[in-house]
């Protein structure tokens, strides 16, 4: 292959690292030529940043354009051919990246969560009213407090160790991928401590999809019908007015299958959209 490449900065999901979904994502694009680099969050995986085991709703939008800061000064990447993917959480904020950046010509996100929903509001969006949100923010303060007290920062714990019986449907999947060979690692944040607690603070009071209406560069959405996140998608999709947007609806596959599921991850209709708008 000659001259310069288009390019991909690929993250999540959220509380994983590179070694596991992103990584995969990145190495499959660069078998259909695509520069891809796959990194680690900020306080996370082998990237910099203390304290550890943090998330943040401006930094971790930051670290998508600061992926694409160093694209555009790679002298093997073609600057006006970048697009960026997000996996699970980094869904949301690769839309949020791709809504302050047009330097971002496509955004592909798959099996999303927008997680300043789910901070906000609770799963399903269960939690969605005010007493709900205060004492959310009860607890957090009083978890704020602790932490300045002792000087360490409680971990939430990831994925469990021992599935409980009635843990719902997604727990189970994720079991099945983190705490198992199939996708587990050591610097997992979901294989292992999780976030830290505090790190919801920021996340409950933002939120990520604000001024996605507004992304003039192209969008797609990919995301499984039997998926527990499936309405992030879908909503996600619904607010985005360009003509250049599409959704793809993988029939059967859960959350965890557009993962690493080699042969249900649609990498063709990927390649596809990214030809036809980068």
């Amino acid at each position: 292959m000659t001259g310069k490449l288009p390019a991909l900065a690929v993250s999540g999901p959220f509380g994983a690292v590179k070694e596991q979904s992103s990584g995969l994502y990145a190495q499959e694009m660069a078998k259909r030529g695509y520069l891809a680099i796959a990194f680690d969050p900020s306080y996370t995986g082998e990237s910099g940043g203390y304290p550890r085991s943090i998330n943040s709703p401006d930094v971790n939008t930051e670290d998508y354009q600061a992926a694409v800061d160093y694209l555009v000064t790679h002298d093997q990447v073609d600057a006006d051919r970048i697009g960026i993917i997000g996996i699970c959480g980094w869904g949301g904020i690769a839309l949020n990246a791709a809504a302050i950046d047009p330097r971002i010509k496509v955004t592909i996100v798959s099996t999303m969560y927008d997680m300043s929903r789910i901070a906000g509001n609770g799963y399903f969006d269960d939690q969605d009213n005010e007493e709900a949100r205060y004492q959310a923010r009860l607890a957090l303060a009083k978890q704020r407090t602790l932490d300045a007290q002792t000087g360490e920062m409680q971990l939430a714990g990831g994925v469990p160790d021992v599935l409980p019986e009635d843990a719902p449907y997604f727990v189970k999947d994720y079991f099945d991928n983190y705490k198992q060979p199939r996708g587990y690692h050591a610097r997992s944040l979901n294989s292992n401590n999780g976030w830290a607690v505090q790190s919801n603070t920021s996340f409950a009071n933002t939120r990520f999809l604000y001024y996605t209406d507004e992304i003039r560069n192209a969008v797609l959405v990919i995301h499984g019908d039997k998926a527990h996140s499936y309405y992030m998608g879908k909503d996600a999709f619904e607010k985005l007015t360009g003509d250049n947007k599409k959704m793809i609806t993988v029939e059967g596959a859960s959350h965890t299958d557009l993962y690493d599921q080699l042969d249900v991850i649609p990498f063709e209709e990927m390649e596809r959209f990214l030809k036809e708008n980068m």
